[in-house]
């Protein structure tokens, strides 16, 4: 369970999450086997500080989507501020064995007139960027490297997934990470057990359209863990909590 700890109120209305962006909004969907799930949430939850957690109910799993603002902290000195930094964390608990899971990521099919779309990772970083003459948009999260060093570190994924790092590079695999078009990132899993869990980050960052050597900041922007996201969303609503004006 994403923030167990946090207050939270159901919302009546279970709209579609979604990042909006400048490009569009950011979607997402979960496949579990051969079922996509409703884009509708069964729960939609509102909790502190413009955050969102959406729930849906499947016979072999639950599932979460956290929505989150997100301060990637970059160094001042170096980088100019972003206009804005949205994060997701989707996790998924197991009920029963899942021999095939999918989470997707997406951006309009059609993008505005003029934006220029291409995939944009490296360094264990999944990543489109999107960009024309006034914006640039980085959405990334863990590419299958990332994956099995989370399963190697343990919290975020299955510990049994480290040994799955010699399949990194090897496209005959039936999981990994990839790119439909130039717009959405799919993750498919490796297979999971009953109780078992995965918890995946998607960031999107975007800011004014700059010059190449000081447009990377968005880049760098979205390379957190689900931990990471996690931890500052507590740390920010217990600070909103514990403000005098809460009381």
């Amino acid at each position: 369970m994403l923030l167990p700890t946090v207050p939270r109120t159901r919302l009546r209305s279970a709209d579609q999450p979604t990042i909006d962006t400048p490009f569009g909004p950011l979607t997402f969907t979960t496949t579990i086997e051969s079922t996509g799930l409703s884009l509708l949430p069964d729960e939609l939850l509102e909790l502190p500080g413009g955050r969102t957690l959406a729930r849906w109910d499947h016979p072999a799993a639950h599932i979460e989507l956290l929505l989150t603002p997100y301060d990637p902290e970059l160094d001042p000195e170096h980088w100019e501020p972003l206009t804005d930094c949205r994060a997701a964390v989707w996790r998924i608990d197991a009920l029963a064995p899942l021999g095939r899971v999918q989470f997707s990521a997406g951006l309009p099919d059609r993008l505005p007139e003029g934006a220029d779309a291409g995939w944009d990772g490296g360094q264990a970083l999944a990543a489109i960027t999107v960009e024309d003459e006034t914006t640039r948009l980085t959405v990334g999260g863990n590419d299958e490297e990332a994956i099995c060093w989370a399963a190697d570190a343990g919290g975020e994924v299955p510990g049994r997934w480290a040994a799955l790092i010699n399949e990194v590079h090897n496209r005959s695999t039936t999981w990994g990470v990839d790119f439909v078009g130039s717009h959405a990132i799919v993750w498919t899993l490796p297979p999971l057990e009953a109780g078992d869990h995965c918890e995946l980050p998607v960031v999107a960052a975007w800011a004014p359209a700059e010059a190449a050597e000081k447009s990377a900041k968005t880049w760098f922007a979205v390379m957190p863990s689900p931990t990471v996201l996690l931890r500052q969303a507590t740390a920010e609503i217990a600070k909103r909590a514990a403000a005098p004006e809460a009381g």
